[in-house]
């Protein structure tokens, strides 16, 4: 199973978990109180540049039946429905620039670039996701209810198809996004089930008009170019849901981020909830443009852990983040956004096949782990099981948590595993050496056998020759 016990799967104590969110709180108050003009710049930067950058693919576009024309502004409108996503609109939307009071830059009046309304995704995304992340049964973003990233799910025969249901999920992300949201509005709204209820209506209103401005007023808005601009804007926003879903699944199914069983909710605290957060979440490396390209989602943990504070902020939040993780003993999952994906992409096409074929379980699989990893492993800096781990170093004085704990752990199992491979291989010499004697025993019976069966034919013979001297001696007389 996934996590059902925090505490024990980081190695920490309630005390140590309480000081660890209390600490993540005055990183919390800290950029609360300098956030300012700074911080209003960029924001109003960023808008303008996005801006910008459409203002200028639009007009590119009415020249797009010449090839680079075509090719220069679709490149330019990409890039501004990429910022208009991750940038603006995600992190609008979680209310990241609320404290701001402008009315055009607030999470209740930004209506973002994607076919969902914005209002659906904050309802579903804020309360659903950021509450309950990856908790099993209440997440509903783990899997996008498509796609079976843990073991946990039970297997069942449409996983078998979940390969391609991911090609079509990263190239339609934002209808896949747009039909998850509805769905958990309705369930969230307790609207009646209509086809004229104030989701479907919602939801309608918005379709009608994303469809209608990409696909038939901003084309025709180019008189001849019409089917070039047509291509470009459908050519744009299938970069960018490839671009938004590399982001977000970099970010959640990679090795390290961890699933949740509800029984982890049951009288929750507040660093509890905050060590969910970094255990449930994974970074990607990035410089200074691609943390801007990702709406600085490629610090998905920091995100997860202040999601309505300033995007802008994220770099230094990371800093202090990373030095909480080394001070807690406590992995920080982060890598190259190749390795992220290719981690989550190798779990979904493995969990796609029935659990006959996997080897690892729910509780010590890459991709899926619990506490009961540890259960009955003796930690060689102990010599006794890990139900009595050493909290405190002896030799440095510092905390030791479930960093330390999976590194013994996998030191253990790597030897585990080498012993399980010597044992093999001695059990295949013995039963080489065991067929060896069989054969040299059987080789021997059959020479004995064979040197029996000429000993009887050499008296068969002798016999017959008797005989016949026999019969030729009584015909003489």
């Amino acid at each position: 199973m996934a996590i059902t016990d925090i505490k024990t799967f980081a190695h920490l104590t309630a005390a140590d978990i309480e000081t660890l969110g209390q600490e993540l709180d005055s990183i919390r108050r800290s950029v609360e109180l300098s956030r300012g003009e700074r911080d209003a710049k960029y924001i109003r930067r960023a808008i303008a540049a996005q801006r910008g950058l459409e203002v200028a693919a639009r007009a590119v576009l009415f020249g797009s039946r010449n090839r680079w024309a075509w090719l220069t502004g679709t490149a330019l409108l990409s890039v501004a429905k990429i910022i208009e996503n991750m940038e603006l609109g995600h992190n609008v939307s979680h209310g990241q620039w609320d404290w701001m009071n402008d009315p055009e830059i607030h999470s209740t009046s930004w209506e973002w670039d994607m076919t969902g309304p914005s209002a659906q995704w904050r309802r579903a995304h804020n309360y659903s996701h950021h509450t309950y992340t990856n908790v099993l049964g209440k997440d509903e973003d783990l899997g996008f209810g498509i796609l079976r990233m843990t073991r946990d799910e039970p297997w069942r025969p449409i996983h078998l198809v979940q390969p391609l249901a991911n090609l079509l999920l990263a190239a339609t992300f934002e209808w896949g996004i747009a039909l998850h949201d509805w769905d958990i509005e309705k369930e969230l709204s307790g609207a009646p089930r209509r086809l004229m209820s104030e989701p479907n209506l919602e939801f309608g209103r918005k379709i009608s008009r994303q469809v209608a401005k990409d696909f038939l007023f901003y084309p025709a808005l180019t008189g001849r170019a019409f089917k070039q601009t047509l291509k470009a804007n459908a050519t744009a926003n299938l970069v960018r849901n490839l671009w938004a879903y590399a982001v977000i699944f970099c970010g959640h199914f990679p090795d390290g981020a961890e699933k949740f069983t509800i029984e982890q909710l049951e009288n929750e605290t507040s660093g509890e909830w905050y060590l969910r957060q970094m255990l449930g979440s994974a970074n990607f490396k990035a410089g200074p443009a691609m943390a801007f390209m990702s709406g600085n989602l490629c610090y998905q943990i920091e995100h997860h852990l202040f999601p309505d504070l300033p995007s802008n902020r994220y770099p230094e939040i990371a800093v202090r983040v990373r030095e909480l993780c080394d001070k807690y003993d406590l992995p920080y999952t982060t890598g190259s956004l190749g390795k992220q994906y290719l981690l989550a992409f190798r779990t979904i096409h493995k969990l796609a096949l029935p659990d006959r074929f996997l080897k690892a379980t729910a509780d010590n699989a890459p991709e899926t782990s619990s506490e009961r990893k540890f259960a009955g492993i003796t930690l060689p800096s102990l010599g006794t099981e890990s139900t009595h781990w050493l909290r405190i170093d002896p030799e440095t004085g510092k905390r030791r948590g479930l960093r330390s704990a999976l590194h013994e752990a996998k030191i253990v199992l790597k030897e585990k595993a080498r012993q399980e491979k010597e044992m093999l291989r001695e059990a295949k010499a013995a039963l080489k050496e065991k067929a060896e004697h069989e054969g040299q025993v059987l080789r021997e019976a059959k020479v004995a056998f064979q040197e029996r069966a000429r000993h009887e034919q050499a008296a068969l013979r002798e016999k017959a020759m008797r005989d016949r001297r026999f019969r030729f001696l009584r015909r003489a007389r």
